[in-house]
């Protein structure tokens, strides 16, 4: 049996003071699988507001703390009816299994432990593009596909949330507009339109989701729905959010706030990756070695150019 007691990880000491350091582990419990991480993403909403200590009060907020729910790894050791077995590469959306740091979200990190119900097995050859399942479950938790909810007819916002939106609302069999005020944000050939929301006048939208973020434009997204339409805040919006009461008024406006993905939206984005419908590709555009999470970080959180940042843990010593 193997036995891990301490791991390298990226811990937040502080707002804006990042180290690499050991951590101390639990002892694995029962159901828990060992993971060693390959690859870790950097998110660009809590994790960016928990770096720069722009964070509201959250529950289990604190330093310090390991960040990251998007890891992806290799399993080393799990129990024979887990499922899971030694070689397996798997995503796993975070872990809290360390002593001496805070584990909210704990997936930034050389070695973690976590019931292995959370972690799901995917293919090898999706390699660091598989750090987007938690974002991908995020952006399909926002759109909930039913037959009385009709798919996004416009996305605010073009980052790889916006993206993801896009692509599995086009999986789903809709056709959504994107708007986007970064013009090297607006690729062309995405295989749907993105244009900047000054060129478009449209006012009919019947369902519009904001993963922009940008709470203070949320009055002017309201001007373009359609009568009975539906504003989704897929975002993490950290001031108070206002609008304009008569244009929601005539519209008689529905409002909806998409929080945490549920397992059932990670199941379904997997069927869509495992069955074609779905590409990750193309949204991961950075990527560094651990020991310069420093840069990674800082990059991440303040070039609009970075989309997707990875941190690769192939050489963690």
């Amino acid at each position: 049996m193997t036995i891990a007691r301490s791991a390298h990880a990226v811990v937040f000491e502080g707002p804006r003071s990042l180290t690499r350091r050991r951590v101390a582990l639990v002892s694995r419990g029962p159901g828990e699988v060992l993971v060693r991480t390959l690859y870790s993403g950097i998110s660009t909403g809590t994790e960016r507001l928990f770096y720069s200590g722009e964070m509201p009060d959250f529950p289990g907020m604190g330093y310090p703390l390991v960040p990251g729910y998007e890891t992806v790894g290799e399993v080393l050791e799990a129990e024979p009816h887990s499922g899971l077995s030694a070689g397996d590469r798997v995503f796993v959306p975070g872990a809290n299994c360390y002593s001496d740091v805070r584990g909210l979200f704990g997936g930034a990190s050389s070695l973690v432990y976590t019931a292995a119900h959370r972690v799901i097995r995917v293919d090898a050859s999706l390699g660091e593009d598989a750090v987007l399942f938690a974002l991908a479950a995020t952006a399909y938790h926002a759109i909930r596909p039913s037959a009385q909810a009709p798919l996004p007819e416009l996305i605010v916002g073009h980052g790889a949330l916006g993206r993801l939106l896009a692509r599995i609302t086009v999986a789903l069999g809709g056709a959504p507009r994107v708007w986007e005020t970064r013009p090297e944000r607006r690729d062309p050939g995405a295989g749907y339109t993105v244009c900047d929301p000054a060129d478009d006048e449209s006012r009919c939208f019947a369902t519009i989701v904001d993963a922009s973020g940008h709470g203070a434009a949320l009055e002017r997204w309201v001007t373009h729905l359609a009568p009975r339409g539906e504003l989704v805040l897929a975002g993490f919006y950290t001031s108070a959010l206002n609008f304009d009461f008569v244009p929601a008024f005539l519209r008689e406006m529905r409002l909806r706030v998409a929080a945490q993905w549920l397992p059932q939206d990670l199941e379904a984005v997997r069927h869509l990756v495992a069955t074609g419908s779905l590409s990750l590709a193309g949204i991961v555009n950075r990527r560094e070695p651990i020991q310069a999470a420093d840069d990674a970080y800082r990059n991440a959180f303040e070039d609009p150019a970075c989309l997707k940042m990875v941190l690769d843990w192939s050489n963690v010593q």
